[in-house]
């Protein structure tokens, strides 16, 4: 399926800039999903044996043999993880820019002015290239008018709802369901060997943290994400934090090694991405000496999932793709590595 911004110039930044702010409910409509396996022995049962989980068994064998050359301290393993095209799926766009289109779509009846009204015309057309051609000031104008402007409360009873009923274009199914069972395992398979797994995506920290645990096992206070402004308010006498439409932090491309810096406190020794914007998070993690782990999701099955790389719309795997010959990092072949993708697939 061709990414339906493909034709335009909407980088990753761009869409960031403009949807980084989008909490969801963790309740009942969240299913467990694709739980980690619960010893190592019954870890990684998705992959086929290939290089890249033999690159993977083999860093974490020399990392946790105690009186070898490599052994890190429990305390000082860490590993990160981007969340986009990394644990879930990100085509045919990522899941924040679809919820912001359909808001759109369902407010539009309270604004007829949109029909005629960039950016908005664009999305009720269904016009990708003229959304794209936007820019970041249309991207702004979008996020203004779905993701600020009121309370974190509201939006998350806003983003709940849609998270209930919405589904994916081609697979028909919740996104949350979108995540891939094989590197839950992996997840899994670093925690048992005393590893402490965060998230550093480039997605709103908002929108990752009230459901990470549940799905990944990663606690909300281990995902660092991009993030708006919010004002504490007192409002009939309850405390509210009120989103305001302009930009805090994002996390993406330099901005992570920033955010890791920041927020985790600790140079990571295992780093997992699949685009251009997990670059310098890559070159950080693995740069730095001593026994080190770089991975890069490449997504090579059209059949099961998607096919992109260096000319894709979300997700572009350029400069990376290249960095990891240079830099020893280990590339995951979709297609040819996993027995499976998404946890469905178990049956």
């Amino acid at each position: 399926m061709k990414p339906p911004l493909a034709s335009g110039h909407l980088n990753r930044r761009t869409a960031l800039t403009a949807l980084i702010g989008l909490p969801i409910l963790a309740g009942s409509i969240l299913p467990a999903l694709g739980q980690a396996p619960a010893s190592p022995a019954a870890s990684l049962a998705s992959w086929n044996e290939s290089a890249s989980k033999q690159a993977i068994t083999d860093f974490v064998s020399r990392v946790t043999q105690k009186g070898g050359s490599d052994y890190v301290e429990p305390a000082e393993r860490i590993a990160v993880f981007d969340n986009d095209g990394t644990l879930w799926t990100e085509h045919p766009m990522y899941v924040q820019l679809a919820f912001a289109l359909d808001r759109v779509k369902t407010m539009a009846p309270m604004h007829p002015e949109w029909k005629n009204k960039q950016p908005f015309q664009a999305v009720l057309d269904g016009d990708m290239a003229a959304l794209a051609a936007s820019g970041e000031r249309g991207m702004m104008e979008l996020v203004m008018v779905t993701h600020a402007g009121m309370t974190s409360a509201e939006f998350a009873a806003i983003v709940s709802q849609w998270l209930a009923t919405a589904r994916h274009p081609r697979f028909k199914r919740p996104y949350i369901e979108l995540v891939y069972q094989p590197m839950i395992e992996l997840l899994g398979y670093l925690r048992a060997n005393e590893f402490k797994t965060f998230i550093v995506s480039g997605g709103g920290v908002e929108f990752m943290r009230p459901w990470t645990n549940r799905v990944y096992g990663v606690p909300p206070e281990q995902v660092v994400g991009s993030s708006i402004k919010t004002r504490f308010e007192m409002r009939d006498g309850r405390p509210e934090l009120y989103r305001l439409a302009q930009m805090n932090f994002i996390d993406d491309k330099a901005g992570k090694p920033v955010g890791i810096n920041e927020y985790i406190g600790r140079r990571p020794i295992a780093a997992f991405g699949n685009s251009d914007g997990d670059l310098e998070m890559l070159q950080w993690t693995t740069m730095s000496g001593g026994a080190r782990l770089g991975l890069i999701v490449h997504h090579t099955d059209a059949e099961r999932e998607y096919a992109y790389d260096r000319n894709a719309a979300f997700g572009r795997l350029d400069k990376a793709l290249d960095a990891a010959a240079a830099n020893n990092w280990a590339v995951m072949d979709m297609k040819r590595d996993w027995k499976v993708i998404f946890p469905f697939e178990l049956g």
